[in-house]
């Protein structure tokens, strides 16, 4: 346990939790210093044929962004879960997990 709580202690003190909440999307995608890795990773990608990993990286950028909008800001209201506006997101949640599924599983090259 001791190696676990080490690898604990660092993540609690670089912040790094912090840092991934606060970070600016909009910010991010204008940085030249992450768009020319991320455009050159996914032109590899391309060349390489490996559409699955692009659709990954797709889908979960599309879940961060989505999980900073106002709508999953207001889920939890006074301690309390809204079962109304939480019943879409398992929902949605399921349909990239079966995508997900699907994509790995499901279909051979």
């Amino acid at each position: 346990m001791g190696f676990v709580d080490k690898i604990v202690g660092f993540i609690h003190s670089t912040q790094v939790l912090q840092q991934v909440k606060e970070v600016d999307p909009a910010g991010l995608f204008t940085n030249p210093w992450f768009m020319v890795p991320f455009i050159c990773l996914i032109g590899y990608m391309l060349y390489k044929q490996d559409f699955r990993e692009i659709i990954v990286i797709f889908i979960l950028i599309g879940v961060w962004i989505a999980s900073g909008t106002e709508y999953m800001a207001t889920l939890i209201v006074d301690d309390e879960i809204q079962l109304a506006k939480v019943l879409p997101v398992v929902f949605g949640s399921a349909c990239i997990l079966g995508l997900v599924i699907y994509l790995y599983f499901g279909k051979s090259d």
